[in-house]
């Protein structure tokens, strides 16, 4: 693809940078922020300089936040006994889209694939040990992904913390095998939340 101006080249690099798109997609996108004015190119950049800037993670959790700790760890209404370990923030976004879970979260960063040279030491897992050490956890809800990669994690955490005196369950099957939690519908997300089931190991 022959672009005639490095800066739009440069443009398309970034936004190809980005997941799931492509370069004709990014050269769409780029020549369309073209036709914008220029205030709106920089109310468009400053959104994200600003949600760099000001958007954390939660020291809690892991879950995103503009404070220290995120609104869900902070709430006393919450069960906090009960902790929905899951793969990454998008899947909490889902889990709270359902209305049906009244616990907090422990965000993992990914889960456990050598093929992606990701193995347990690149996520956030022994933040969730000392958790279970010092708080009282009645209840560890594996809602991960239900593809091989999150059920090695899965076990691989359960194997971690079987010692502790805390149940372990993770989602009813409702969500299919072999799919990625947060493209889970809201019905189906919730009826697997509800109906938990024990570990299986």
């Amino acid at each position: 693809m022959n672009i005639p101006s490095k800066h739009i080249e440069n443009a398309v690099d970034q936004i190809a940078s980005l997941p799931g798109i492509g370069r004709k997609t990014a050269l769409r996108l780029v020549l369309q922020l073209m036709n914008r004015s220029k205030s709106e190119i920089e109310e468009f950049s400053n959104a994200f300089l600003m949600m760099k800037e000001h958007v954390l993670k939660c020291t809690s959790c892991g879950n995103i936040s503009e404070t220290e700790m995120c609104e869900i760890c902070k709430n006393e209404r919450r069960d906090h006994s009960i902790i929905c370990v899951v793969e990454d923030i998008r899947d909490v976004l889902a889990i709270e889209g359902t209305q049906s879970y009244k616990g907090i979260y422990h965000v993992l960063n990914g889960i456990i694939s050598p093929m992606d040279g990701i193995g347990p030491s690149d996520l956030n897992i022994e933040s969730l040990i000392e958790r279970v050490q010092n708080i009282d956890v009645n209840e560890l809800i594996f809602a991960l992904s239900a593809t091989m990669e999150g059920d090695t994690t899965s076990f691989y955490l359960y194997k971690k913390m079987k010692g502790y005196d805390v149940e372990f369950s993770s989602l009813s099957r409702g969500v299919a095998i072999g799919s990625e939690l947060q493209y889970a519908d809201d019905i189906t997300l919730s009826r697997s939340i509800v109906n938990r089931q024990p570990f299986q190991y």
